[in-house]
């Protein structure tokens, strides 16, 4: 049986593009059950696109923010989600999510971890601490931000001219190929999360 993955997005959805695509192949061990936004976001159409089922927790709607994040695990267990994918989520996860999915939520970072972590604005600053290289972490979400084990990272030079959104988009097209292949390995057992 395939993992049953959900997504957390909050922007244009680039990453759950490029695990809608990777789900797409019949050998590929995952699938998406679900896609969650915390806002109407650009990264729901490809999930309405591919017929995911998906949902907006507005923060709004919710007396707080543990609320809303506790109305979203359970839409997630309703779903029998084995494994949550933060792919461009902008918010921290109260700890009231991470413990309903302990040890089973991922999140990919702009940076190699634990530089530049905690902001998402990561490129930009890589660029003005002058590093030679930059690049892409997924890691394991636990209640400390960006502090979790890294299953796995791809290293982006930066070059001559760049801009932070030329490096951005460097980074972001290392993140389109690691994190389907990361959540591949967790599929197939290759990549071991803690229980």
């Amino acid at each position: 049986m395939p993992l049953r993955l959900g997504v957390l997005v909050s922007g244009r959805g680039s990453n759950l593009r490029a695990l809608i695509e990777a789900a797409s192949a019949p050998a590929y061990p995952a699938q998406i059950v679900l896609v969650c936004a915390n806002k109407e976001a650009p990264a729901l159409e490809h999930a309405r696109a591919a017929g995911i089922p998906w949902a907006v927790f507005h923060r709004a709607d919710y007396p707080d923010r543990t609320a809303r994040d506790l109305a979203m695990a359970v839409h997630l267990q309703q779903h029998r989600t084995e494994l949550v994918v933060c792919a461009g989520y902008d918010e921290v996860l109260r700890p009231a999510f991470t413990r309903a999915f302990s040890g089973r939520i991922i999140n990919v970072h702009p940076s190699l971890l634990p530089d530049f972590a905690g902001t998402m604005d990561a490129p930009a600053r890589a660029l003005a601490a002058g590093v030679g290289e930059t690049g892409c972490t997924v890691h394991l979400v636990t209640e400390e931000v960006d502090r979790g084990p890294v299953l796995g990272y791809r290293v982006v030079p930066v070059v001559s001219g760049d801009t932070p959104d030329r490096l951005h988009a460097r980074i972001q097209a290392e993140e389109h190929r690691l994190l389907p292949e990361v959540v591949r390995g967790i599929a197939e057992r290759r990549i071991p999360l803690p229980r």
